[in-house]
């Protein structure tokens, strides 16, 4: 399979640092070319689900206004500039939970929109966590901490408790690989 070749591409939306939209002209292999073809940008974030050293994940529950109702979710976060994904996890872990882990596994590097760009997610698993220090997010958004055991995980997660897909699939993935690396 051939790649699609980016003809010319044209800013139309730079929100800020957390949005831009560009308008792109493609050419497919067969030689098409598609005008208008949108294109958004956001900036990488990571999404890590923290097992604790009792065996326990640590969640968050929280309401999620572009999903308009209470959700279960993984810790995560921008990637600031300079940063790898690897310290992004890590920091994003300290300050929502005040978490440090023994292992940070990573579970893939995935686009969020495969024709459409909306940036990449970088997903992990954090094993052997401890509270080493007060969460201090800074967020907006109001939360509480759960701990579930991975059977409460992974019911949570086929009742589509994770209401965001980078969630679902960082739990689906970190449930898959507990369960190989047993």
């Amino acid at each position: 399979m051939k790649p699609w070749k980016t003809l010319q591409r044209e800013t139309v939306l730079h929100f800020n640092r957390y949005l831009a939209v560009e308008r792109h002209t493609v050419q497919l292999p067969d030689g098409q070319v598609i005008e208008n073809w949108p294109w958004v940008i956001v900036p990488p974030f990571v999404d890590v689900l923290l097992i604790m050293e009792d065996g326990r994940a640590l969640c968050l529950r929280q309401y999620k206004y572009g999903v308009g109702q209470v959700s279960l979710s993984t810790m995560g976060g921008m990637i600031d500039p300079g940063e790898t994904p690897e310290q992004a996890a890590r920091r994003e872990m300290l300050e929502e939970t005040g978490c440090e882990a023994a292992q940070l596994v990573p579970l893939g590097k995935y686009a969020v929109d495969a024709n459409r760009g909306a940036g990449e997610a970088h997903l992990f698993l954090a094993l052997g966590a401890r509270q080493v220090q007060p969460p201090n997010s800074g967020d907006l958004e109001e939360q509480e901490i759960v701990f579930l055991s991975l059977e409460e995980l992974r019911d949570s997660l086929l009742r589509g408790e994770f209401r965001m897909t980078s969630w679902s699939a960082t739990v689906g993935l970190a449930l898959a690989y507990l369960q190989a690396h047993r």
